[in-house]
């Protein structure tokens, strides 16, 4: 599944027999229309964002230079132009269908969040699903007949048009809300947000081994068999937490004027301000997340740390490590002392790992830095809950599909700011986006306070 909607960094070693390579890189120029070439036989090292669904990465050619988080090794100088363009094209096919997939994504969530708050939340979880074994499917046929990379749109905008990830996050926490009081509902969010983590983590160890043994298509498989497996279980296993459902229609503005009215309906301007406030301290701390999360590996790989694959492994698992320890320490923390607090230390933690961070120079205090972060995810199921708990047990859908757009907007903002802030800060400080993070998330701090 897409664990991860959400960009992940990872280091990936390859080594490419010559026919192979050239084999995908002729299929990629293909692609793109681009005339014939070659690389050398050499050892790849490779490092990205890998999107879940996002074949791109692996479609045109792995080319991206370091700057964009990708390094090849074997260049001949008569190919850099060709290679400068396959970047240009990698990037403008990348944000198109990252922008198709939200703006499609965003009409649809917000129709059928709401919508599952009278039928019932099994429909909004079995829709997207099916949207992402078509997604899949629609890659593998592309990959398989060698067909222009722009068909990938259509794969990503039909995932969209059924609800794409988003729609299942709205979906998952919407259901917790439906199943938990007041009381527990802030650590059952945890555990889900948890389940996130983990799956995230599985995918990079699992999907990158399977990457280097068998090549790029073969888990495009997996995904297509477990995007159908999610949608049966929904369908035929899943106890329906709304009760009792109402027939409604799907097609009509009410479902839209129904998010709308969370900020806008007369006589809840108390509870409206909150939940501005409350939207915006999550959207930064996401934000912050997203695009922190996506420069690590660059960050890392740099003077003075210079990291090898080993060391990228360990940090990308200490830093998954982050949901678990955060998930117990909520737990713990609960037992003392109210979920505001808990948020402020969730913060305080984040802030200071991400300072430590950014003045890392050695391995051990990047290591430190990965050990503060230990509570940095429980801010999030605690804004999750207050959310929850300021709007109707009947708006429970329409909130979460609100929530869930908010954090596709973090995903490309984040993306927009830290993959351009990090180039541009490199000759007075590395570490600044680090730096920048954590004093963006005063603000949260100061609105949860």
């Amino acid at each position: 599944m897409e664990g991860g909607r959400k960009q992940r960094t990872v280091l990936v070693a390859l080594h490419w027999q010559s026919t192979q390579a050239q084999q995908l890189v002729n299929w990629g120029c293909n692609c793109l229309q681009l005339p014939d070439c070659a690389l050398n036989s050499r050892p790849v090292y490779v490092r990205g964002k890998i999107r879940s669904l996002s074949p791109l990465f692996y479609l045109v050619l792995l080319v991206r230079k370091p700057k964009t988080m990708l390094l090849f090794a074997g260049l001949c100088g008569q190919q850099e132009g060709l290679f400068a363009e396959v970047e240009t094209l990698v990037s403008h096919w990348t944000l198109y269908l990252n922008l198709g997939g939200f703006f499609v994504g965003l009409f649809s969530v917000t129709l059928f969040g709401p919508w599952s708050d009278r039928v019932g939340r099994r429909p909004a979880l079995v829709l997207p699903a099916v949207g992402m074994a078509l997604q899949a499917a629609v890659y593998l046929l592309v990959m398989y007949q060698q067909l222009h990379v722009a068909y990938f749109l259509l794969g990503r905008v039909l995932s969209g048009l059924l609800g794409d990830y988003n729609l299942i996050l709205a979906a998952s926490f919407a259901y917790v809300a439906d199943i938990s009081d007041r009381s527990s509902r802030t650590f059952r969010v945890a555990v889900l947000e948890a389940c996130l983590g983990v799956a995230g983590m599985l995918a990079s160890v699992a999907g990158g081994q399977w990457l280097r043994a068998q090549g790029y298509i073969n888990p495009f498989w997996m995904v297509l068999a477990v995007s159908l497996a999610a949608a049966l279980y929904a369908a035929l296993c899943l106890p329906e937490s709304v009760r009792p459902r109402q027939p409604a229609k799907l097609f009509t503005l009410r479902h839209y004027v129904s998010v709308y009215q969370l900020f806008a309906a007369p006589g809840r301007h108390r509870a409206q301000l909150q939940l501005a406030l409350y939207s915006l301290a999550f959207f930064l701390i996401v934000t912050i997340h997203f695009g922190t999360r996506g420069i690590f590996v660059l960050y890392e790989l740099g003077s003075p740390l210079c990291w090898g694959p080993d060391l990228i492994g360990y940090g990308s698992a200490a830093s998954y490590l982050a949901y678990l320890s955060s998930l117990g320490g909520l737990r713990a923390l609960q037992l003392c002392l109210g979920d505001a607090w808990v948020a402020e230390l969730a913060l305080l933690s984040n802030i200071l790992g991400l300072v430590v961070i950014s003045l890392a120079t050695t391995t051990a205090l990047m290591f430190t830095g990965y050990g503060i972060l230990f509570l940095s995810m429980a801010a999030t199921p605690v804004i999750r809950a207050k959310l929850s708990k300021l709007v109707d047990e009947k708006e429970q859908g329409a909130l979460f599909a609100s929530v869930a757009c908010v954090e596709g907007l973090c995903s490309l903002m984040a993306t927009g700011v830290f993959n351009s802030l990090y180039p541009a800060s490199l000759h007075f400080m590395r570490g600044f986006p680090f730096l920048f993070g954590a004093i963006i998330l005063l603000i949260p701090a100061v609105i949860i306070g």
